[in-house]
């Protein structure tokens, strides 16, 4: 697919790691429901984007099995890829910015759906952890690394029925969502190495950033 660019999100900060996403920048090229949820499973990134209309930031965002109101990582890799200030999807307007080394987007935890956060007594027991962990649902699974510094290591768990996605590499929603848990800015280490930064705002929004690279098709995490 000529207009398929492959992204990784969330990167380290020597371009390593970051969760891969496949943005379709001319979503007319996928018209339909069908044919976009066929084309998100047989990628099998954790989300594929759809752009409907680049100038006003229209995306749609699809899992390898349903459609979604709103996520992290591919919002903020749309907003670095289209260099664009306001992204819209169906959950609503999410601002965007770039810092010359980190692309941010501003969101609100109430658009977090499906996703469970649980705290774990050390980082040694997050990283032990089978993939998935026995259970259902979404699960954030989480551990201070430095409580005072606000550095946490974290796995992301979807559990999805068609288990097509084991282990999330980078979940800036379910960063968004700790982060109005626990009230304070988080820098979050998640999956094999990935990085999410997060600082709650006065108005009960959340920025979320990370670091973004061009990957080859179906490359691996790393």
């Amino acid at each position: 697919m000529n207009d398929l660019d492959v992204l990784k999100v969330f990167c380290a900060g020597d371009g390593r790691y970051g969760n891969l996403l496949g943005v379709v920048r001319d979503g007319s090229s996928c018209p339909d429901d069908a044919s976009r949820q066929a084309l998100a499973a047989e990628l099998g990134y954790s989300e594929t984007v759809f752009v409907d209309d680049p100038e006003r930031g229209v995306v749609d965002i699809r899992t390898p099995g349903t459609r979604m109101a709103f996520a992290g990582h591919p919002l903020v890799g749309v907003a670095w890829l289209l260099d664009i200030e306001e992204l819209r999807p169906p959950a609503g307007a999410v601002w965007a910015r770039d810092d010359g080394e980190f692309t941010w987007i501003t969101a609100r935890a109430e658009w977090v759906e499906g996703k469970r956060t649980e705290q774990y007594a050390s980082a040694a027991e997050v990283e032990a952890l089978p993939a998935p962990p026995p259970g259902e649902g979404w699960l954030y699974a989480w551990a201070w690394e430095d409580e005072r510094a606000g550095r946490i290591r974290a796995r992301g768990f979807p559990r999805r029925p068609d288990g097509a996605v084991v282990e999330d590499e980078a979940t800036g929603s379910a960063a968004l969502l700790l982060t109005a848990q626990l009230n304070r800015a988080l820098n979050i280490i998640q999956g094999a190495g990935s990085q999410i930064l997060t600082a709650p705002g006065p108005d009960g929004t959340i920025d979320i950033g990370g670091r973004v690279r061009f990957a080859s098709p179906r490359a691996g995490g790393n």
